[in-house]
């Protein structure tokens, strides 16, 4: 599995500017009042999901977003979703708890995880989630973003959640 250092040399080779603040660690959106204030773009919350066919998911939101897990399955495809087991996550994704992101799909070499994200954080101009740990925040810009998924391949199911509908072009 791939760690934080890895992870910051991999956007180094594929030309990914990337800013990283430390900070306590935080395990849940609304955790550290005041600690993203100096921290520039978008934050975010993320959901590692399994549905009842056994398909993983990781669902990765605006931290404002309001997902409606009850009736998310029925605009993604899936079997009914829950959460998927601290076991689960740390042997496909390489992290724990509280440490959930988007850049752990670089650790998701066997591709299982299907990719879900905010049609707000696919607009958003830069983006923030941890670096597979939870003791800091990389950002990155959207073309960053967009040139880390292009390179491990990985196409995303870009969702509006106010509407709960699957999104074409964001």
């Amino acid at each position: 599995m791939k760690t934080r250092a890895d992870l910051l040399a991999f956007f180094d080779a594929q030309g990914i500017d990337h800013a990283t603040v430390e900070h306590q660690a935080v395990f849940r959106v609304g955790e550290a009042p005041g600690l993203k204030d100096d921290i520039e773009g978008a934050h975010t919350k993320n959901l590692f999901l399994k549905d009842a066919k056994g398909r993983l998911w990781l669902i990765s939101a605006h931290e404002h977003a309001r997902i409606d897990l009850k009736r998310l399955h029925t605009v993604i495809g899936s079997a009914r979703l829950s959460f998927g087991n601290a076991e689960l996550m740390e042997t496909t994704l390489g992290v724990t708890p509280g440490s959930v992101t988007a850049f752990a799909l670089i650790n998701d070499t066997a591709r299982a995880v299907t990719f879900v994200l905010d049609k707000t954080l696919a607009t958003a101009e830069r983006v923030n989630f941890h670096p597979l740990e939870n003791t800091a925040t990389t950002g990155v810009s959207k073309a960053g973003f967009r040139r880390f998924l292009a390179a491990l391949e990985i196409i995303p199911l870009v969702v509006d959640f106010a509407a709960m509908a699957v999104v074409e072009d964001a």
